[in-house]
């Protein structure tokens, strides 16, 4: 038997959602506003996870979320956010703070014990936010949505950006031309604590292979015909922030071999140097070509797709959600 806090200021959806977790066997308690919510937390037993609303009068939904996971005692708390109408802006940012799901109201009997027994199954939830975590601030919240979409499948992707935004691991997003990749990775660099630092964009298909070392790793005066002068690359230049490859399965094998290197070392090395640079950078790679075919192939190396792919992200095409046209 879970024990669980319900928080919704909607007195008529809350009573149904309480009433459905009764039936379900669980111990429930109920507030209609944030701040009544923290007065529940810090006087009851332990909660096995919190159902909260996003608007709420007073201190909203994501405001609450915020200040459970600043309080050590119910950091790793599951809350799951609810919302009347879901927004990427809403889903992001539930995510971003570490919610462990964000539901659109209604919720269904059979979603809700499904999601309860994620969460009683769950030893460390996914919900939970490391101490370098960026906060979603309310100035963040305010930005114009730019991945656009209520289907299931896209607000699936909003919550995966969401969850990397807490961390600083490779993310590989795939998705046919026009799907949004460089939208999705503008977003999750939006969202993360690495906002305001430099946002870096190559595309390896329209940089001739011949120069797309230098482009990424930047040269010095010389190093080639026409090398007049130093140049930093994208890499270096990303320094502290992200680096965006966007259609890295048309990266040349070679190139393959030094960009894992980059990826393994953390520096690069311009042409016409053996000076290492060091670098800070959060690398998303983009693709819409099938690398595991191009593995299987001998055109994509098994060891690179394996690094790029800690965090993959897919995005479906219109077609396959259609519920995103009007939008």
């Amino acid at each position: 038997m879970a024990h669980i806090l319900v928080v919704d200021d909607d007195e008529g959806f809350r009573e149904g959602l309480v009433e459905t977790l009764l039936d379900l066997g669980h111990d429930v308690d109920e507030a209609n506003s944030g701040e009544q919510a923290l007065e529940v937390l810090q006087d009851a037993r332990a909660f096995t996870c919190v159902f909260l609303d996003f608007r709420l009068p007073g201190m909203d939904g994501l405001a609450l979320l915020e200040t459970i996971r600043a309080e050590p005692r119910w950091r790793l708390l599951p809350v799951v956010m609810l919302t009347g109408f879901a927004t990427s802006d809403n889903t992001i940012g539930a995510m971003t703070l570490g919610a462990f799901d964000h539901l659109t109201k209604p919720v269904g009997r059979l979603a809700i014990q499904s999601l309860l027994e994620r969460i009683v199954s769950s030893e460390a939830p996914s919900a939970a936010v490391d101490e370098q975590a960026a906060s979603f601030t309310s100035e963040t919240a305010n930005k114009k949505p730019r991945l656009l979409g209520v289907s299931d499948t896209l607000r699936e992707v909003q919550k995966q950006i969401g969850r990397a935004a807490s961390s600083d691991a490779t993310v590989l997003i795939t998705g046919e031309t026009g799907t949004g990749k460089e939208v999705a990775a503008r977003v999750l660099h939006d969202v993360s604590k690495r906002r305001g630092m430099p946002f870096a964009a190559v595309n390896c298909a329209a940089v001739p292979a011949d120069l797309l070392e230098s482009e990424l790793f930047g040269h010095v005066k010389g190093a080639f015909t026409g090398a007049a002068s130093d140049r930093v690359g994208c890499i270096a230049a990303a320094d502290g922030g992200t680096l965006l490859l966007d259609e890295i399965g048309d990266m040349p094998l070679s190139m393959q071999a030094k960009l894992l290197r980059v990826i393994q070392e953390r520096y690069v090395t311009p042409v016409g140097t053996h000076r290492q640079v060091p670098v800070d950078i959060r690398l998303v790679a983009a693709t819409h070509r099938d690398l595991k075919g191009m593995v299987e192939s001998n055109e994509f190396r098994e060891d690179l797709l394996y690094r790029l792919s800690v965090i993959p992200i897919h995005l479906p095409p219109l077609r396959e959600r259609l519920a995103d046209i009007l939008l």
